[in-house]
């Protein structure tokens, strides 16, 4: 067991100065191994140039990069290449383009003292040229190896375009609706984003690091940002410990585990502690107790943020904190590169804390092959041959498909035919800029596919497409309503496209109310008093909650966003080329005031058990059910889950059971089927989940084929983090479904026997 301060220290704000020494056995114990080369390169080094291995910044020299953040420390082209000559720089951020990269590379090569090359970072959150969907919308594919794919592919493009570091996945879990960057991760449940964070992870980085299409994977926010109060942005997390390591900590340690050599501090502080300056966090956990070699850095000025915490007192005592706690790189502020000097100087920061951060960051360099390829994806040649490749379009296609949820389908209404007169309206349906999606950091907007576009290729000649907006997002357009109404009067069928612009989702874009703005209501209302069917196509980064002519409509789809092939993929589905598979990653509520609200809450002791509602875990106006829960998903066919099977009444201690269900296909198309299998541990030590997802199963059935499908659960899949800090299971009666969502399915129960 690491020594280290006390929690109540830290939560008082003791100064960092104080547990310096207490941080320094945990920081030897998670350096990277000795290597000859780099402990040659840091006893040559100046304070001064270490401090510029620990500080990156945005790129102001290459083009086309985004503008994600607010500018600050800006620099000129000959301030930074002086600074790279001087070897006092890390590498750069945010900035694309080969040329360019091999210019700023060059000086950094020949020029400064060590030679140590740069290394070039950037957002490329789900995709580079080619967008896929975004993170949230590819999780409801619920299928990891897509993930994989995807970001294989998104890696590839990225290292074309000169960037070797990447600053995803977020494995942030996510279960208040109301946070804007719900849409950068995997949604509500630990198990399924543990699956994502392992397979975003492999596809990144690829077989090895040293490849020039790997980028290294960068899994963010260090931690918990995802339990923010009140899902507003930057705000504080008040979790309890066993919260932590039971949902939120898992998907970072399977990113470790899948060879992720960085990760990002958050902005929240846990219980007083801002995420930056957490030795706990740091230190303890992420170093001492995993073992973690790899770098720290922080978020965009998140340990100059310290101060507006009023966890540290000045710029010097915010350097000290973060970078005592296990911080390694500063981003953007600039106060390591400005303050670390005299710090050492002083006493306030003992050499060796420096030189292990300088370690780490040297040893990822080293991983990366940059010592010995300083010019790996920086090849003009790849920039022209690997990018809007017709692999990656095909794919980004492909994705968008399987992210989709068919939510609502009644009447069969969908499927539409490729015939008659059709109305198409809404304020995205031809407006290419908005097609990427939030976080789209370097998209090639010109060849994003809309939805009209995507229809209309679809279609050909065969069918009538009249097509306005309606309204705009958040605003109405003078007469547009009237001309909507008139569209759908003359039409056979309205698909009408509503919900989120890109920029009312992501990173500061926290919604008290999560419904569709008021503007796109109206006209909702006034297309659906035309008596004409309706297919609502939703536009969302979070899950929305839905009223009146919107609810009521005969079929409504998830479409999330989807990326360059938007167009594509949905009219593939609209129009019955493929059918539907997707399956909800959040639970989405009947109101905006359920938030925070997901499947895996725990029992209380009043639940909504009986019709009777007076005096239980409820709301005036509405039950506790979702209107759409975690894991639901319709096909165009019809599916009947058979009662669930377990191959035991108990399970060893040492031992196994299977649980099974057979499935069957009852309707007349093919259908792809996602079973999904949920565990509840009935009476334990601390109150449980009512359910918990263990395991999920994709199938393809022919109308009327049926098919079993089975899970095998051991002990280590029964277990929970107890207050000692130690995940185990109990012995005791376990419920467990074969289910289509998380309300479905009918349990069979087993009994854990104790062990010897």
């Amino acid at each position: 067991m690491i020594s280290s301060p006390s929690r109540r220290d830290l939560l008082k704000g003791a100064s960092a100065v104080a547990f310096v020494s207490a941080a320094l056995p945990a920081m030897a114990k998670a350096a990277p191994a000795s290597d000859p080369f780099i402990e040659r390169l840091i006893r040559t080094m100046s304070v001064q140039q270490k401090a510029g291995q620990l500080s990156i910044y945005s790129d102001p020299a290459r083009t086309d990069g985004p503008g994600v953040n607010p500018g600050l420390v800006a620099q000129s082209m000959d301030q930074l290449k002086a600074r790279i000559a001087r070897g006092e720089m890390v590498g750069l951020f945010n900035g694309i383009g080969t040329v360019a990269g091999r210019e700023l590379q060059k000086v950094s090569v020949e020029q400064s003292p060590h030679k140590i090359p740069l290394i070039f970072a950037g957002d490329v959150i789900h995709g580079m040229k080619t967008t896929f969907p975004v993170p949230l919308g590819e999780a409801a594919s619920f299928d990891p190896g897509l993930a994989e794919r995807t970001a294989r592919a998104a890696a590839v493009e990225a290292t074309a375009k000169g960037i070797m570091w990447t600053f995803a996945p977020m494995v942030d879990v996510a279960r208040d609706q109301r946070w804007g960057r719900v849409v950068e991760g995997s949604g509500e449940d630990p198990w399924l984003g543990v699956q994502f964070a392992k397979a975003r992870v492999q596809g990144f980085q690829g077989a090895s690091l040293k490849d020039e299409t790997s980028m290294l994977a960068c899994p963010k926010h260090f931690a918990a940002y995802g339990a923010v109060q009140g899902g507003m942005e930057y705000n504080t997390a008040d979790i309890p410990d066993t919260t932590l390591r039971e949902v939120h900590l898992p998907g970072f340690k399977a990113a470790f585990d899948a060879g992720a050599l960085s990760t990002m501090s958050s902005f929240n502080d846990i219980a007083g502690v801002p995420s930056t300056g957490s030795h706990y966090l740091l230190t303890d956990i992420l170093r001492g107790e995993w073992g973690f070699k790899g770098l720290v850095v922080s978020d965009y000025t998140s340990e100059e943020e310290l101060i507006l915490h009023g966890y540290a007192a000045d710029g010097p005592d915010a350097v000290v904190k973060a970078l005592t706690a296990g911080c390694d790189m500063s981003m953007q502020s600039g106060l390591y590169w400005k303050h670390l000097p005299d710090l050492v100087k002083a006493g306030r920061v003992p050499m060796a804390v420096v030189d292990t951060a300088v370690r780490r960051v040297l040893s990822v360099k080293k991983a990366l092959g940059l010592f010995d390829n300083p010019y790996r994806s920086l090849d003009p040649a790849r920039e022209q041959r690997d990018v809007r490749r017709p692999d990656a379009i095909a794919l980004a296609r492909e994705a968008g498909r399987k992210s989709v949820v068919l939510l609502k389908n009644d009447g069969d209404l969908l499927p539409l035919a490729k015939r008659g007169k059709i109305a198409l309206i809404g304020p995205a349906v031809s407006q290419k800029g908005d097609y990427p999606g939030p976080w789209a950091s370097f998209p090639d907007i010109d060849s994003c596919v809309t939805v009209e576009e995507g229809f209309r290729a679809a279609l050909g000649d065969k069918a009538k497409l009249s097509v306005t907006r309606g309204s705009d997002y958040e605003a109405l357009i003078d007469g547009e309503i009237d001309k909507a109404v008139r569209l759908a009067k003359d039409a056979d069928v309205v698909v009408l496209m509503l919900g989120e612009s890109a920029s009312m989702s992501g990173e500061a874009q926290a919604r008290v109310d999560i419904g569709i703005p008021a503007p796109q209501m109206a006209l909702a209302g006034a297309v659906a008093a035309t008596g004409k069917p309706i297919v609502i196509l939703l536009r969302h980064g979070r899950a929305l909650a839905l009223a009146d002519a919107v609810l009521e409509a005969p079929a409504i789809m998830a479409t999330w966003f989807l990326g360059s092939e938007t167009g594509n993929s949905i009219a593939d589905l609209v129009f019955g080329d493929y059918a539907p598979q997707g399956r909800l990653p959040v639970s989405f509520p009947q109101a905006s005031g359920q938030e925070p609200f997901y499947y895996n809450h725990r029992r209380t002791g009043r639940p909504q058990l009986t019709d009777d509602r007076n005096y239980k875990a409820r709301y005036r106006e509405v039950t506790d059910e979702p209107l759409y829960p975690f894991g639901h998903g319709l096909t165009y066919s019809s599916a009947t889950y058979s009662p669930t099977g377990v191959s035991a009444a108990t399970m060893p201690w040492d031992g196994s059971v299977t649980v099974s269900a057979t499935i069957a296909n009852t309707g007349k198309r093919r259908s792809h089927e996602v079973a999904q299998l949920y565990i509840n541990d009935k009476v334990a030590s601390l109150t449980q989940p009512i359910r918990a997802l263990k395991g999920i199963r994709h199938i393809d059935l022919d109308p009327g084929q049926a098919a079993t499908v089975s899970f095998t659960l051991t002990r280590a899949d029964l277990g929970f983090v107890h207050p000692d800090r130690k995940s185990y299971a109990e012995p005791g009666a376990f419920d467990v479904w074969i289910a289509p969502s998380a309300t479905g399915g009918v349990p069979a129960r087993f009994i854990l026997s104790p062990g010897r």
